[in-house]
Parts: structure tokens; sequence; C-alpha cells
């Protein structure tokens, strides 16, 4: 059997009306698969692909992520050693090892007739029964050498059939009524969170919006102010350069006007001293006159 029997895909019709989106119930579903079939099998999850409208390798990713499913195929019956710390000092490593002797196989795989896998697994909280093994998800322990080899005999004898389903059943009291709400009442609800979501999406959208804007005015802002800063800049180094330029001329000016300056000082020295010597001699102008005469 691959695909989902009539039986099976009413029950997964009835998984997925739980969910709001077909997809949530993916994981149950699979569940439901490897109840049929005891793995998933490729034409089962093509079949859970289309019923959640998904790719069968989104389907394949999620059922080969976890350990509790199995795409290949397993024994009717999947015993789970577990060997972590409590049960490892307990003895876990060492019943795991009489378990390979009394099935013949090594932990991760399946016995000839198809009966037994054996696997190596991490706690499954059962500490205070150690060491423990899960069989198709049932508790037992603590085991010993022997009651492991006892156990191993109610299975294949099919005396454990009330207690052990064959693997991949979970559980075997069915959903009784279906869902206890009416379906238009769902309908509304769904409604009314699809119109929620939507307002936040636009509210998220717009808000999204608003910060895209202040960010380009933001940016413009800073654009504007570079520019003015660039001109500022621009004008100084200007100003600078014609600076620089008449620099030369005026140095000249300069050189050229000491030298009169100078001259004019002197000339206005030598009227002073002769003013000064006419002040102190108020005679000696004729005198000198005199001198010159004789």
């Amino acid at each position: 059997m691959s695909r989902l029997a009539p039986e099976f895909e009413k029950r997964a019709t009835d998984l997925m009306a739980l969910y709001p989106q077909r997809r949530s119930a993916l994981l149950p579903l699979l569940h439901l698969l490897q109840e049929q079939d005891g793995h998933l099998t490729e034409d089962g999850m093509e079949h859970l692909a289309e019923l959640v409208d998904l790719m069968p390798a989104e389907v394949l990713s999620v059922a080969s992520f976890y350990d509790m499913y199995h795409v290949e195929p397993v024994g009717r019956y999947v015993i789970g050693i577990c060997t972590n710390i409590a049960c490892l000092l307990d003895g876990a490593e060492e019943l795991l090892h009489h378990a390979e002797q009394r099935l013949g196989v090594k932990h991760g795989a399946t016995t000839p007739d198809g009966l037994f896998t054996l696997e190596e697994v991490e706690c499954v909280a059962h500490c205070n029964f150690a060491p423990c093994a899960q069989v198709n998800y049932r508790y037992f322990g603590p085991l010993t050498d022997e009651g492991f080899d006892q156990l191993v005999d109610d299975l294949a004898g099919d005396r454990l059939k009330d207690q052990v389903p064959p693997h991949g059943t979970l559980v075997r009291v069915r959903r009784d009524g279906g869902l206890r709400v009416s379906p238009e009442r769902i309908a509304e609800e769904r409604r009314i969170v699809a119109g929620q979501i939507a307002d936040r999406a636009a509210g998220e959208a717009a808000a999204k919006k608003a910060a895209e804007e202040a960010d380009a005015k933001k940016e413009a802002d800073e654009e504007a102010g570079k520019a003015g800063q660039a001109k500022v800049e621009e004008a100084a180094a200007k100003a600078e350069q014609s600076t620089k330029e008449a620099g030369p001329q005026v140095k000249d000016e300069k050189a050229d006007q000491q030298p009169k300056a100078e001259a004019l000082g002197q000339a206005q020295e030598g009227q002073d001293a002769e003013g000064g010597a006419k002040a102190a001699t108020p005679g000696g102008s004729a005198d000198v006159e005199e001198k010159k005469d004789s």
C-alpha cells in the first residue's frame, strides 16, 4: 500500500479540519501515513503533499528531520534501547550488546524476518526504570539480559498485541464526534482572524512606508547640507586663491612706497634741522651772509 487508503484519507480530512491551514496538519498526517504502512512511502508522501498543497520535497524534508519518522521499511516492532547517562550507568551499553547478539543484527538494522528493528536512542524520559527500552513507543524497564530475551519472545509470540501495536500506531482510541463547534462558527472566526491579519499587515506596510519616507527626507536633507557645505568650501578656496594671487602685487607696491617714505622722512628731518638752527641763532642768517660776502 502506498497512497492513503479511503479510511485513512477520511481521517486525514478530519485532521486537516482542526487547523486554520492544511499544511499545519503535516506532522500528524505523517504519523497517519506511518501507521498505515509502518514507514513513510514515497507515494504516500506525494499524496500528503497533494492534500496540504506542498511540494513532495517539502514533505520529505520534514519527514527526514525527525527520528520518529522512518522513510525506509522497518520491522513490525522497533526496539529502541536508551544509552543516555542514567541508563548507561545502569548497564545500558551491555544491554545493547546483548540485544545485538540476541537478534543477530547491529543497532540500526532489521532482522531478516522483518519482525524487529534495533535502535540505539537518546533519553526517552524513563530514567527511573533504567536501563529501559521502547517498543513502538511503549516503555519497558528496567531490563536485564534475561528480561530482554523474554520481551523478544513475547513480541514474537504475539502475546503483547494488546499492549504493543504494530509500528506507526500512536493511539488506538479514535476521536468521537469530530469538532465540537459548527462549521459556520469556525468559518466566522477564521474570517475575523484573517481580517486581523490583513489589518496588521496594512499597518506594518504603512509604518514601513512612513519610515522609508522619513529616511528619504533625512537623506535629502543630508545631501542638501553637504551641497551647502561644498559651496562654502568652494567660496573659501576661491578667496584663498585670490589672496595668494594678490599677495606679490601688494608686496611690490609696499616695496616701491618704502624708499619714497624714507626720502620724505629725510627731507623732513633736514627741514626740521634747519629750522632748529635758525631758531637757536636769531642773527645767524645775516652772519652767514656776511661771511659769504667776505
